[in-house]
């Protein structure tokens, strides 16, 4: 499983390396209608190859063939590359959020019409991505956490807020994830600091929140960019605080190890995934009728059943269990990222971060 996360979240934590996958087709050529629909790879495409593709084509008789995405910003180039020749290597892919935007701007993505996706209307508004005209970019795919995790043999009592970064009792106990484009700390600093993520709508801001974030440098043991490290050690209590993933962390508590993943009042970070389709594909009516199927609330609930996703749609229509949905989510107000930001000012974020942070 730990696999699973690296894989997927290699590719939407912009900038993060990582070794390629080979795209593998599962090609199912039953039908005369078909899709093309990129995922992450591993496991992430494995279970949706077997819980939910399958389905899929039986109830509508449109055949997938699943696509593993490489990781980083290679998919995207590949898409873009690609519709400039008029191909489409995937009709629809799940995309990160920092990628729909450098897609937006060429505009790779061709504009979704709604009224052919009714439970578009299923999703919390923020998992509905748009150009800047209003245009619906892409739908919400899948959602995760990452959340404050303890080891429970060092620390008896679960925190309760983000600011437990800052205590000096910490000092030399953390594990925090080693870019400003994944670890989204400067909003987590933000919100628990400077009352919300608007705190960085300027330059100033932004900096306050730099200088502020330098003061957990004392406590940190390990900046990490392998996320086996990292659970190795939150596991045998050497780095026994940190960030980390909810879901993974929830499987490792469930396996015996002393771990807990805590949501903080000011809430867990909430990265995800879009459905989008390339200006490139000629499969627009498959492809209204693909997300229009994965935006029902019981798929999103198989999707958090089966692999472990945050839903994206609101909560009173799910029939998720109260230990299903804690499994995977909250209805604690979550921490967004500023996507725009790691678009906006890539090299200024990673020269201050460098400088002030983990350098």
């Amino acid at each position: 499983m730990l696999k699973t996360n690296v894989s997927r979240r290699a590719v939407l934590g912009a900038g993060v390396a990582g070794a390629s996958l080979l795209a593998m087709p599962a090609v199912l050529r039953a039908q005369d209608k078909s899709l093309k629909v990129g995922v992450y790879g591993g496991y992430f495409k494995d279970s949706f190859d077997k819980n939910i593709f399958a389905e899929f084509t039986k109830q509508t008789g449109i055949a997938v063939e699943s696509v593993a995405e490489p990781t980083g910003e290679a998919w995207l180039v590949q898409l873009e590359q690609a519709a400039k020749a008029g191909l489409a290597p995937a009709d629809v892919s799940m995309m990160s959020q920092v990628a729909m935007l450098k897609g937006q701007s060429t505009e790779l993505w061709a504009p979704l019409d709604t009224a052919k996706i009714p439970n578009a209307s299923n999703l919390i508004d923020h998992f509905v991505n748009k150009y800047p005209d209003g245009r619906v970019a892409g739908i919400g795919a899948v959602a995760w956490y990452i959340t404050l995790v303890t080891n429970t043999d060092v620390f008896k009592e679960a925190p309760t807020s983000w600011t437990a970064l800052w205590d000096p009792a910490n000092a030399d106990k953390l594990g925090l994830l080693a870019l400003v484009s994944n670890s989204f700390l400067l909003e987590v600093t933000a919100k628990t600091h400077f009352g919300g993520t608007n705190a960085l709508d300027t330059e100033e801001g932004l900096l306050k929140a730099f200088e502020k974030l330098a003061e957990v440098k004392p406590n940190v043991r390990l900046w990490y960019r392998d996320e086996a490290q990292f659970e190795q050690s939150l596991k045998s209590g050497e780095i026994p605080m940190g960030q980390y993933y909810h879901d993974v962390t929830g499987l490792a508590a469930k396996d015996g190890q002393p771990v807990r993943s805590t949501f903080p009042k000011e809430g867990g970070i909430m990265d995800s995934g879009c459905w989008a389709l390339s200006r490139a594909s000629q499969k627009v009516e498959e492809a209204h009728t693909f997300i229009n199927y994965m935006s029902q609330p019981a798929i999103q609930a198989l999707l958090s059943r089966k692999v472990g996703t945050a839903p994206t749609v609101k909560r009173d229509l799910l029939d998720l269990t109260a230990e299903e949905f804690a499994a995977v989510s909250s209805d604690i107000d979550p921490i967004i990222p500023r996507y725009d930001l790691y678009t906006s000012k890539a090299d200024w974020l990673n020269q201050k971060w460098t400088e002030m942070i983990a350098g």
